[in-house]
């Protein structure tokens, strides 16, 4: 099968999932998600999940959503500490999911060249937050790397592994790391990021995946790459 019929395919399935979803919604049927939090040391842990028909609302669009998040990470003494409010952004990404069909539909599969298709949401000069849907063909698989800030995944469509990792030695050599364990994320998944936390994505078969994705700032001194066959490390 070639691409071009792979992507008509997944485009028909995903049209599908998302009509569902929102007769779903509509009918405030439970959906079964799972919140996850992933620390500076790779550890993954469960996370209380909102209950989708307690997020439900007869309007809510991107705008709102954005700055509600803004006001949010502003009660934060400093951005490094941002990251402490991520139950309460886990909670309105969920809520934009949930309740925005326009944020659902925004994304376009993989070149035939390409493994991933980015479909940035929104963007100005100085904006403080990353938001986007992400695409990914089958078997892509990501560098092992950190995001120098927070982050939060929502698994749409499709199956990603996560393989976390942690420094060994960080006093020694902060690039010296190693793995600590996986997590599949299933639709309607969401993960959370630490902005230590370091991973590697690998899309499983036999379909494309769908994410959207929400960063804070980044700090540039601190996104890293990791080699950890030469125990190195490079910014990106």
């Amino acid at each position: 099968m070639n691409a071009e019929n792979v992507s008509s395919r997944w485009f028909e399935m995903l049209d599908g999932s998302l009509n569902s979803l929102l007769a779903t919604r509509l009918e405030g049927a439970p959906m079964n998600v799972r919140d996850w939090f992933v620390d500076e040391g790779g550890q993954c842990q469960p996370r209380p999940a909102a209950r989708p028909w307690d997020l439900l609302r007869e309007r809510y669009y991107l705008h709102q959503f954005l700055t509600e998040i803004i006001e949010i990470v502003g009660n934060a003494p400093h951005e490094l500490d941002e990251w402490d409010f991520l139950p309460q952004i886990r909670r309105k990404v969920r809520q934009l999911i949930v309740n925005s069909y326009w944020v659902k539909t925004q994304c376009a599969a993989p070149s035939d060249r390409a493994s991933v298709n980015i479909t940035t949401l929104y963007d100005e000069i100085g904006y403080p937050l990353t938001v986007q849907n992400v695409v990914t063909k089958p078997g892509t698989l990501s560098s092992i790397h950190n995001h120098g800030s927070w982050g939060v995944v929502c698994q749409i469509r499709g199956e990603e592994r996560h393989t976390f990792w942690r420094r060994a030695n960080p006093l020694k050599n902060p690039f010296q790391i190693e793995p600590v364990g996986d997590r599949i994320l299933h639709p309607g998944d969401i993960l959370s990021l630490h902005p230590g936390a370091i991973h590697q994505v690998e899309t499983l078969e036999p379909e494309l995946a769908f994410s959207f994705q929400l960063y804070g700032d980044t700090q540039p001194k601190s996104r890293f790459q990791f080699e950890p066959a030469t125990q190195t490390a490079k910014q990106f």
